[in-house]
């Protein structure tokens, strides 16, 4: 049956099929009460997901008063629709940083990733949020031989001070890791993590709302204004006058913000989950319960559940279609792909979010035309939109902890 048949039969769907995230199931959009919104407010931010609420949370701890803006539901974006992988997040190779800023910056800029992956550890420990955290590791799998090679390569000479506790799995060891004989080895990362995202953005976000921050949510920010040295921030529900404002909308960044606008591409990220699968083949296909990814331009990121009964399997494999039900069919085949056992698994969930990439494939943070501004995570953003955003708070309040290697200008486009 071709996807097109799938689709119009339903075969590959379960019963209770949802064309929502599989997180919402556990952690349903938050449904807050109305906002009065006031006069006048230190700071205002613009987005409610890992960025926004995490330099909320900072300047209301910093002694600010501080409303948070959404055009939907509080994390209706990617904050709440990601696979919930957690990895050092920075994607240009050290060879390509040093080439255009030097050696001392590239490991600066490399070094900002391994920040931000332990201050999340920490940050859940120390605000205690249950959400299924916990590091597993990653299992990243080449997908022909020449990108074994390289990946042994780079685990064999790390740049210095920069060294990742990884080990090579060749292919004839592959199983210990996963049950496919689809890939040529690979390397496990061992420090890195997985999470519930839905869990882990309502710990956020009730930690945010118990410090004094005010989230205003279907209230989108409809124009700002410079009015001496505030801000008009205008919504059709009233107009706030704020001394800061943090643009914190990464993927859904739009025309009220033009200069970010342009410098964000929003790409769509779709995700499957499968229906419970037999205990067995679950830990069969996936023994250590990691993260796993592959070395395809186009990545693939998988993982099982929190509970191990399901697959969560993402990509990239649309450019243009938003319709989960078109883009499930599609995951599906790449699944099966993978793991040939699972011919025939049916799904119960499939859904999409906006990702955004920027021109140098590097996060980027800073301030521009008076805005304080957090995004562009290129989508390995849950460690980083939330260590940026707290940097942006930082920044916000005038503390030295708001420097960052990946602060603009320094970190120009490459």
């Amino acid at each position: 049956m071709n996807v097109q048949s799938e689709i119009q039969s339903g075969s590959i769907f379960t019963e209770d099929f949802k064309s929502q995230p599989y997180w919402w199931d556990r952690s349903p959009r938050p449904v807050l009460p109305d906002v009065t919104l006031p006069a006048t407010v230190d700071v205002a931010v613009i987005g409610s997901g890992y960025t926004g609420l995490n330099a909320a949370l900072t300047v209301v701890r910093g002694g600010r008063s501080v409303l948070v803006f959404d055009a939907e539901d509080a994390g209706f974006g990617c904050s709440s629709r990601n696979g919930g992988q957690i990895s050092t997040s920075i994607k240009p190779e050290f060879e390509d940083l040093a080439k255009h800023y030097g050696e001392n910056a590239a490991i600066a800029i490399l070094g900002e990733g391994q920040r931000a992956l332990d201050w999340i550890s920490d940050f859940i420990k120390s605000e205690e949020i249950d959400c299924d955290f916990g590091v597993r590791g990653r299992f990243h799998a080449a997908h022909n031989p020449a990108q074994y090679e390289k990946l042994a390569r780079d685990v064999a000479n790390p740049p210095k001070g920069l060294d990742i506790p990884a080990d090579v799995i060749a292919r004839s060891d592959q199983h210990s890791e996963m049950g496919t004989d689809t890939y040529h080895g690979g390397v496990v990362f061992h420090k890195h993590a997985t999470l519930d995202p839905g869990r882990y953005h309502q710990g956020v976000l009730d930690r945010a709302l118990t410090a004094g921050v005010q989230v205003a949510t279907h209230c989108p920010v409809s124009a700002l204004e410079r009015d001496g040295k505030l801000w008009r921030v205008k919504t059709a529900r009233g107009t706030v006058m704020a001394r800061d404002v943090v643009v914190a909308t990464n993927g859904y960044t739009g025309p009220l913000t033009p200069w970010q606008r342009r410098r964000v591409i929003p790409i769509g990220s779709y995700i499957i989950a499968t229906e419970e699968l037999p205990v067995e083949t679950a830990q069969r296909l996936m023994p250590h319960n990691r993260a796993y990814s592959d070395t395809r331009k186009v990545v693939y990121y998988y993982r099982l559940s929190p509970d191990k009964r399901r697959i969560l399997f993402g990509g990239r494999v649309s450019i243009t279609e938003t319709d989960p039900r078109r883009s499930a069919p599609l995951l599906r085949r790449d699944l099966i792909g993978v793991f040939p056992d699972l011919e025939g698994v049916r799904l119960s969930h499939s859904w999409m979010g906006f990702v955004a990439y920027t021109f140098d494939t590097m996060a980027h943070t800073g301030q521009q035309d008076g805005l304080y501004y957090a995004m562009g995570y290129c989508g390995s953003g849950v460690s980083m939109a939330s260590y940026l955003g707290m940097r942006a708070g930082h920044k916000v309040l005038g503390d030295a902890e708001g420097k960052t290697a990946l602060a603009s200008p320094q970190c120009r486009p490459l």
